[in-house]
């Protein structure tokens, strides 16, 4: 009876220390399984963060880019660029757990979204800077065209002002002098010897001309003898750095019309020899003769 006693106390306590293995088993296992569940969660954490800073890191790339690109829009760019730097920061010094991560992709993805947009706007202005460059090259080239004739018809209108200069003077021709003896009476005898010259006849004609300017005109006869000797007046006029010395004026009304001029130097002790007659308009030689005396 003993016996059988003891072999149901044996059986009890084997009964027993069956139950209490298998319960440590069990807890084992468990604490084997959450250390590994934990294991997975914080190697899944530590990757998507890596993810969520690459991603950022791509946002501020973009974000440099457009920067340097130094649109109207930099200031815009930079304030957004500023603000991934600063989550990149944030991101880097978290614990990691899944409640902050969920925090950082939210704001990851709402300026995702603000980058996008700005691009589209960074992209429409591109587009108009390049419209506003082809435009400005186009008025340029249109610029370069109107001033490369306007400096044609500069040309054109300084030789058509000197063409015109030139066609609108007066040409001065048939001058002649005549030598003359004046009696008492008035009467004009024509007399080649000096000894008996006292008075010299000088015409001129001044030619039509329709372009010229209409108007009294002044001319300034100098008449030379012999021993070199300016006739008549002998005033001296300036023209600039020159000086003429004349023997008389002749003013005429000139009206785009032949006009014929005569004038008289009256004189005594006419040198024999030849004489030099010239006709000035201002300091400007228009024309020249010369007649002698016996």
């Amino acid at each position: 009876m003993e016996n059988q006693n003891s072999h149901s106390k044996l059986k009890a306590i084997i009964g027993i220390l069956a139950v209490l293995l298998i319960g440590s088993l069990i807890y084992i296992f468990k604490l084997t399984s959450d250390a590994n569940t934990l294991q997975t969660t914080v190697t899944t954490v530590k990757s998507e963060k890596e993810s969520v800073l690459k991603d950022l890191a791509d946002l501020k790339t973009t974000y440099d880019a457009a920067i340097a690109e130094n649109t109207s829009m930099s200031d815009e760019l930079i304030a957004e660029r500023d603000k991934v730097v600063k989550l990149m920061a944030e991101l880097k010094t978290t614990k990691g757990d899944n409640a902050s991560l969920l925090k950082y992709k939210s704001q990851y993805k709402a300026l995702e979204q603000k980058m996008q947009n700005l691009m589209q706007e960074v992209e429409v202005l591109k587009k108009q800077n390049q419209s506003l460059t082809t435009n400005l090259d186009s008025t340029k080239v249109v610029l370069e065209d109107n001033k490369k004739y306007n400096q044609v018809l500069v040309g054109q209108n300084e030789e058509l002002a000197k063409t015109v200069e030139l066609g609108s003077k007066l040409s001065v021709a048939n001058l002649k002098t005549a030598s003359y003896k004046v009696r008492s009476s008035g009467k004009q005898i024509a007399t080649d010897k000096a000894s008996r010259t006292d008075m010299l006849k000088i015409n001129f004609t001044i030619a039509e001309n329709k372009i010229a300017k209409s108007g009294d005109k002044t001319y300034y006869v100098q008449v030379i003898d012999s021993k070199n000797n300016v006739l008549g007046d002998k005033a001296t006029i300036s023209f600039g750095d020159n000086s003429l010395t004349y023997s008389f004026t002749t003013t005429v009304k000139y009206e785009n019309k032949t006009v014929e001029v005569s004038e008289q130097l009256p004189g005594k002790d006419f040198a024999k020899g030849t004489y030099f007659v010239n006709v000035f308009d201002k300091g400007e030689l228009v024309s020249k003769s010369s007649f002698s005396l016996r």
